[in-house]
């Protein structure tokens, strides 16, 4: 079995390329090879993670296996003082259907209790259908959409999904 683990400045690298190999798999049908890469490099870069794991109102998790990280997840406060939003929550395709992801959502209900919210939030990309529906099943529900300009005249086309455990 699994386990989840802070993520530490050593991973950093291992994160970013990790991210490469799903994101590449998983999107390649949903966004354009050019946004893939565009969204990689804005948001998998280890000097950005290194920052980010001093930041109080983060937290970057590793999902770990036999010594292997086999995915990964982040979370951060919102500006709204009772949510926290699962950001991110990735894990390798051939790991999928295993408990796993319920696993690192479960991690991000305990992060979320034990700051006092009360609202766990997701976006997910609307053409991603396998994650929505998992998301679905561990409780979440869509509540609205999420269109948002990341510049480089690209856009994410999202659902906005909650759970309130």
């Amino acid at each position: 079995m699994p386990e989840i683990l802070p993520l530490t400045n050593a991973d950093t690298a291992t994160i970013a390329a990790l991210a490469r190999k799903i994101w590449l798999q998983q999107y390649q049908d949903i966004l354009s090879t050019e946004q893939i890469h565009y969204m990689l490099a804005q948001r998998y870069c280890p000097m950005l993670i290194h920052s980010q794991l001093e930041d109080e109102k983060i937290w970057w998790k590793k999902l770990v296996l036999k010594n292997t990280i086999i995915g990964f997840s982040n979370y951060a406060r919102t500006a709204v003082p009772t949510e926290l939003k699962i950001d991110k929550l990735y894990i390798r395709h051939d790991h999928h259907c295993k408990g796993y992801g319920k696993m690192l959502v479960d991690d991000g209900v305990k992060i979320m209790h034990g700051i006092a919210c009360t609202k766990l939030i997701l976006t997910v990309n609307k053409q991603n259908h396998t994650a929505i529906h998992a998301y679905q099943r561990y409780g979440f529900e869509i509540v609205g959409d999420s269109v948002v300009d990341i510049g480089g005249g690209f856009f994410m086309n999202d659902y906005l999904m909650t759970m309130m455990p």
